[in-house]
This record gives C-alpha cells, structure tokens and sequence, in this order.
C-alpha cells in the first residue's frame, strides 16, 4: 500500500466533506431538474428555452415553424440534445459527490467540478452578447452553481485538511482501486 492509498473505509470522511458533497449533489440534481424543464418546455406551448421570451426573440413555436420547418426540427433536436447533455452531467455529478467525494476521494472532487465547468464556460459566455442573459432563463443555473461552488469549497477544504492530518483521512488514488 503507497503512501496515498488510504486505510479507511469509503464514507468516513470529514463533516466538511460530508456537507460540501451533499451541497454539490443538490445542486447537480438541480441541474437535472433544469434539464427535465427545457426537455418539457421542448413539448410545449412555449418551446423557447426558460425565461426567453418576445423581448429576446421576436418570434415563436408556431412562426419559426410556419418559416421553416425544417428549423423547427433542428430547433427542436438541440433542445433535446442539450437536455440531455445537462441531465447526463447532472447525473454524473451527482453521483460523483455523493459516492466519491463523501467517501474522501480526491479525483471524484476534480471530476465533479471540472465537468460543470466544462460545461458552463462553453455555454455562459454566448448569452452575452445577445442579451439571452435574463434573470429567468440563467437564474436557476445561477442558484446551483452557488450551492455548487459552496459545497465545493467546503468539500475541497475538507479534503485538503483531511489530507494534511494523514493519508488515513482522504482518499486520492484513481478509480482504479
């Protein structure tokens, strides 16, 4: 056994990683929940993603469908595409924090962050210049990503004091164990 191979068991870690992980799962399943809403939306009435309306762009379901239907469709499979690339990621981060992160692995805490934030810098930055930027539309994944990044500070501190106490105290090799 190396020095960073642990020698507890999963789930022993500290109430810092313990409160940061579940914090993280929350919001990962607030992504999910935000996935299954533009899914839904995708099917219904309003078909524009949440919190854009006539202010952000001049037309709706039934016009883009009357100018071209085949825009509508490829509208339509981004929808779905997207929805389910953020429920996938939702759910991987979600589980990473619940049965990584909490049982004190270091990778599982790296993997949990960098996919949403993968995610996120391709994504946030092209609301801007268009004004898509509206408090409704982004203000869900504004409130997760805060539940997010709080959890994952306090998890990621609780790892890094756990580390600092001994290598019984956090796990940090690869899934591969």
């Amino acid at each position: 056994m190396d020095a960073r191979t642990a020698t507890t068991s999963p789930g022993t870690g500290t109430s810092a990683v313990r409160t940061g992980a579940t914090l993280m799962a929350v919001a990962a399943a607030g992504f999910v929940g935000y996935a299954a809403l533009f899914l839904a939306r995708n099917f219904g009435d309003s078909f524009l993603e949440l919190g854009i309306g006539p202010g952000e762009v001049d037309v709706g379901k039934d016009q883009i469908r009357q100018f071209s239907p085949s825009l509508y469709h490829y509208i339509s499979h981004l929808h779905l595409a997207l929805a389910g690339f953020i429920a996938a990621t939702g759910l991987a981060v979600l589980l990473l924090a619940l049965y990584g992160v909490r049982a004190g692995h270091a990778w599982a805490w790296v993997a949990a962050v960098a996919a949403p934030v993968l995610g996120l810098a391709v994504a946030l930055p092209a609301h801007y210049p268009w004004n898509l930027d509206t408090l409704g539309h982004l203000g869900l994944v504004y409130l997760a990503m805060l539940v997010f990044v709080a959890g994952a500070l306090l998890s990621g501190k609780g790892l890094l004091d756990a580390r600092a106490t001994g290598p019984s105290r956090v796990r940090d090799h690869g899934p591969e164990e």
